[in-house]
């Protein structure tokens, strides 16, 4: 899915601006330094999977002119994104995280769409004391297990998403169930919390099969058969991208769905929709964005700017880039400072308005309360989109401040 990697740069020339050099305290060029742009190193992967990530671009692209419009920060210092790509690969992710550090001096590092990369660019901050805001990485080790003093994470978790379908999934029918994954760390980490929280609440369920394709690679015939082998009376799957579609095709083809219910983590994302068109699936149990049907004031109003300033509708990428950019900004406000340490505080309880309403991150494991949608799919005018959604709050899919305690390490 990764291939080369590129540079992506917000505002021209002013993102290639030669890197401030290091002067003594009271020169001339510390009082640039502390004039000039705030600049937030961004990484993510572009060239491997284009459907979220420009959206996603687009997105804090959108936050940034509107914080530069306002008259940016700390009293006018303008905001600037450095962008490169990861490449899908947790080296290069490192590779570019210290090159930014390096030589382009940014103050915070920002995105990340794969788990493992995520993890990598995590520890990476942890290890050279730079805030460090997660955008897309899903996995819980990011804020639990492998969490860290410098890192934050928007979205909703594995865990929280997991839960949020186990709430449907346990008011089916079904006892049989069978799961499709890909194999590496969102994956392992989806299935994991869907059948431990689905046992909890319905213990005469049973897990009969499981697939791990590799990311990308998912060889639909194969694995539509050993689904159907195993007869399970429902499916979870957490596939995404082109792997969802040839899933689908192939699983329709075949009669897998048939009577039986799917359950799927982020589906009803635009991003994976769109592409299927009138091959949709219909009737799964999903999390997603059915951006044309929000009303709330909060996002008609960034719906609307997003669709004059690009042209188009908002996806979920466009909603989690435009979130991370805002929740730096308002860190940076905050804090009062680019000071790192500063900003490690200001973002610990920070809140901020999001296109889906308020967020906070949460002090006790800099987890977003970020929340979202669950519904089902269904084709409607010769395109995929859900239907009888909700808005689950990420707050109410959250473990209290004692039990996260003997998740995470301490700082």
């Amino acid at each position: 899915m990764m291939n080369r990697r590129q540079t992506l740069s917000l505002l021209g020339a002013a993102a290639l601006v030669a890197p401030l050099a290091v002067a003594a305290p009271g020169s001339a060029q510390t009082a640039s330094a502390q004039t000039g742009p705030i600049r937030v190193g961004e990484i993510n992967s572009y060239t491997g999977l284009p459907a979220f990530t420009i959206p996603y671009r687009q997105g804090w692209q959108l936050a940034v002119e509107e914080v530069n419009a306002r008259g940016g920060l700390l009293g006018g210092r303008k905001l600037e994104v450095i962008s490169r790509d990861d490449a899908g690969k947790p080296d290069d992710a490192v590779r570019v995280a210290q090159e930014l550090l390096s030589n382009e001096k940014v103050e915070l590092l920002a995105g990340t769409y794969f788990s493992h990369i995520g993890l990598a660019v995590a520890d990476f901050a942890a290890r050279n004391k730079i805030p460090f805001v997660a955008a897309e990485p899903l996995t819980d080790a990011i804020t639990w297990s492998k969490g860290n003093r410098y890192t934050f994470r928007l979205r909703p978790s594995t865990y929280m998403q997991a839960s949020m379908l186990v709430e449907e999934a346990a008011k089916l029918p079904a006892k049989r169930w069978a799961t499709v994954a890909p194999n590496y760390e969102y994956g392992q980490s989806a299935v994991t919390w869907f059948k431990q929280l689905l046992k909890e609440k319905r213990p005469d369920v049973e897990f009969v099969a499981e697939q791990w394709p590799a990311q990308g690679k998912l060889e639909a015939g194969p694995t539509v058969q050993a689904l159907a082998a195993s007869k399970p009376d429902a499916i979870f799957n957490v596939t995404f991208g082109a792997d969802l579609a040839k899933l689908v095709r192939e699983g329709e083809g075949r009669g897998l769905f048939k009577n039986r219910s799917v359950v799927s983590l982020l589906t009803g994302e635009p991003e994976y929709l769109d592409p299927m068109k009138d091959e949709a699936p219909e009737g799964w149990i999903v999390t997603g964005y059915p951006q044309e049907q929000i009303d709330t004031p909060e996002h008609k109003a960034f719906r609307d700017a997003y669709t004059a300033r690009f042209k188009e509708a908002p996806r979920q990428g466009s909603v989690v880039g435009y979130a991370t950019l805002t929740a730096i900004a308002a860190a940076v406000e905050k804090a009062g400072s680019t000071d790192p340490e500063k900003l490690v505080e200001a973002l610990s309880g920070l809140s901020i308005s999001s296109p889906f309403g308020p967020v906070v991150f949460r002090a006790s494991d800099h987890q977003a309360t970020m929340g979202a949608y669950v519904g089902t799919t269904t084709v409607k005018d010769g395109r995929g989109v859900m239907k009888d959604w909700r808005y689950a709050d990420g707050a109410a899919y959250l473990p209290g401040d004692e039990a996260v305690r003997a998740l995470r390490p301490a700082n």
